[in-house]
């Protein structure tokens, strides 16, 4: 997160994810290597094995188990609240470093990747795409600084279904730091238009442990209001209204189908993408097992 440049960050945590995946048997997103067949007109040349074309003077490419790729629409939250970050840099700054991750990944990859960016309605949409120079458009509206705005989790959410038509993954990165009543309708309204519904859920470890030490004045990023707080009385209460704000996400996440990414900014990008694509894994096989 020293990185000033976003660009070679994203490169730098797929770099070590790639490592991280090394000889393990998660190898992507969507598209998972079968076996080869004889290249006819029209076959994507990306897909070419050029080694064997080297060795037989035939023209083979790699045949995958799905060879429709992903559509993933990255749903990011630019509300007031991300601009928190007590590590030497922000919520925003590692939301945005996530986002840039995967949309490396996947486009790497042949999947298509979106951006959508929101406060207390829709700011920015950018439809999932692959094709030359949408990744740079894409990394420079992470870049772009985020509004002054509130969240309106539940308004944002439901009007996502008006823009995405397509059916395919959305990831919505977010700290969640609003009621999840309303949220929850929205969530099961994409699922039942057929997205597949992925959330990641950002912390800052100052927020989950409530490290302050000292009696202050604390001020509400978003609505300006300020309290005067003591720590020392006011933790254990805190963090049992925490645990229970957790605890319904994570029911709310359940009923309606939702994987669900419990993500303190002071874990590696790497570790958190490695998980979820161990999720995604899991989830093919146990489709494959059931159908």
């Amino acid at each position: 997160m020293r990185i000033k440049s976003l660009e070679l960050r994203a490169k730098v945590v797929v770099e070590g994810l790639w490592k991280g995946m090394h000889r393990s048997p998660y190898h992507g997103f969507s598209v998972e290597f079968s076996e080869y067949r004889a290249y006819v007109q029209g076959d994507d040349p990306r897909y070419i094995d050029w080694k064997v074309l080297a060795r037989s003077d035939r023209t083979y490419i790699k045949k995958f188990e799905d060879e429709t790729n992903l559509r993933c629409q990255l749903v990011i939250d630019h509300s007031k609240s991300m601009k928190f970050g007590s590590q030497g840099f922000t919520k925003a700054e590692y939301a945005a470093t996530l986002a840039a991750t995967m949309a490396s990944f996947l486009m790497k990859q042949g999947d298509a990747a979106g951006l959508t960016t929101f406060a207390d309605g829709i700011e920015e949409h950018l439809p999932a795409r692959n094709r030359p120079g949408h990744l740079r458009r894409l990394l420079t509206e992470l870049e772009r600084p985020a509004k002054a705005a509130g969240t309106s989790l539940d308004l944002s959410v439901g009007q996502l279904a008006d823009v995405l038509r397509k059916r395919g993954m959305i990831c919505l990165i977010t700290d969640l730091l609003a009621p999840i009543d309303h949220l929850e309708k929205q969530l099961a309204l994409l699922g039942a238009m057929g997205h597949d519904l992925v959330l990641f859920h950002l912390m800052d470890r100052a927020e989950i442990d409530f490290t302050f030490e000292k009696s202050a004045h604390f001020r509400d990023l978003e609505s300006g209001m300020e309290r005067f707080i003591d720590p020392q009385i006011a933790r254990e209460t805190y963090l049992s209204r925490l645990r229970a704000h957790r605890d319904g996400i994570q029911a709310a996440c359940d009923r309606n189908n939702v994987e669900y990414h419990f993500c303190p900014t002071d874990r590696p990008l790497e570790e958190i993408l490695f998980d979820f694509l161990s999720a995604r894994q899991r989830k093919k096989i146990s489709q494959r097992a059931a159908a």
